[in-house]
């Protein structure tokens, strides 16, 4: 019995390259600053920004602490980041207009 193909956020890495730029900060900085500089490589981080691999579990949630957004923030693919990261106040994200317009 084969396993089934997981579902993989389209807009992932396009958002955790936005939240390392949004800080000014090059991969390795961003890794000291989530405090998994002694968990992941520079290398996992830019495989992670090119989409060639899905961050665990415990990565999502250190990006999304960072930004101070929800993790739905980061998975979802019609959602966007807030403008100005971090955010003031926690965020859900703020549903994307293009798409929103087609449920109508």
């Amino acid at each position: 019995m084969g396993r089934a193909a997981s579902h993989k956020p389209a807009r992932l890495p396009e958002k955790l390259l936005e939240i390392r730029q949004q800080f000014g900060l090059s991969q390795n900085e961003m890794l000291r600053r989530m405090g998994l500089g002694d968990q992941l490589t520079q290398a996992e981080i830019s495989a992670f920004e090119r989409g060639v691999r899905t961050p665990p579990l415990h990565v999502l949630l250190a990006y999304a602490e960072a930004a101070n957004v929800y993790m739905e923030a980061l998975i979802k693919d019609t959602v966007d980041l807030p403008e100005k990261l971090p955010s003031r106040k926690k965020q859900d994200g703020v549903e994307r207009a293009t798409l929103s317009r087609r449920k109508h």
